[in-house]
């Protein structure tokens, strides 16, 4: 069972947080991450259901994991095995994550991918999103696989793309002349561009283009 406690900060401010795998007792908790996380005009649809994380903690639980401080949880994130030849190439979310059911999880795959990482608005200026990012890092070493892969949101190019070409968009993040709120992010955990993936998810703010990007292990 994977379980770290450290403390966060916002300015001076520390926060006790612990990243902990989720079980089934938390359930509830981690739908309403998802609701605060994903407010309208996000459809409730994209909510994880009861089924999904009922899968997560059943087939992958290493892959399972939350932030919890003072007894709630502030934020979860979810990841599969896979073999990385067969992703590497354009593929769309709902392929590579079964819908975010992972059913297809390969407990030989070579490769960790993150389905899904959330937190709740009151807690993202603690570095809880970062947090949980470095524990998946360690569940890589762990388990001796070779990366972590992820499609990275583009939530900044959605108002630009008519200016923009994604790979000019994603040229200026990457130089700094842009901030995105994810890329921008994931480039922050160490996390690096790999290729530009069209039609990854039906994301209006992103003109449903995803960044794959990945953080290989540096033991192998």
């Amino acid at each position: 069972m994977y379980r770290k406690t450290i403390y966060v900060f916002q300015n001076d401010k520390p926060l006790l947080a612990t990243v902990r795998q989720y079980e089934r007792k938390d359930i509830a908790a981690l739908i309403e991450v998802q609701k605060e996380s994903f407010p309208p005009p996000f459809s409730s649809d994209l909510w994880w259901s009861m089924e999904q994380l009922e899968e997560h903690i059943t087939r992958f639980p290493e892959g399972a994991l939350c932030v919890e401080t003072d007894g709630e949880i502030a934020g979860s994130m979810t990841a599969l095995r896979i073999n990385h030849q067969h992703y590497i190439h354009k593929h769309q979310w709902e392929i590579v994550t079964d819908d975010g059911y992972i059913r297809n999880h390969n407990p030989d795959g070579d490769t960790l991918y993150v389905v899904d990482i959330s937190v709740k608005p009151t807690f993202r200026k603690y570095g809880l999103g970062k947090l949980m990012m470095q524990s998946m890092y360690h569940i890589v070493i762990q388990q001796g696989i070779s990366s972590l892969m992820g499609g990275a949101r583009m939530p900044g190019y959605g108002k630009l793309q008519n200016q923009l070409s994604p790979e000019k968009y994603i040229e200026q993040v990457v130089s700094g002349q842009r901030k995105d709120p994810v890329v921008s992010f994931l480039l922050r955990c160490g996390r690096v561009p790999v290729t530009l993936l069209p039609d990854y998810l039906e994301d209006e703010e992103s003109a449903h283009y995803a960044l794959l990007m990945e953080w290989k292990n540096p033991f192998i």
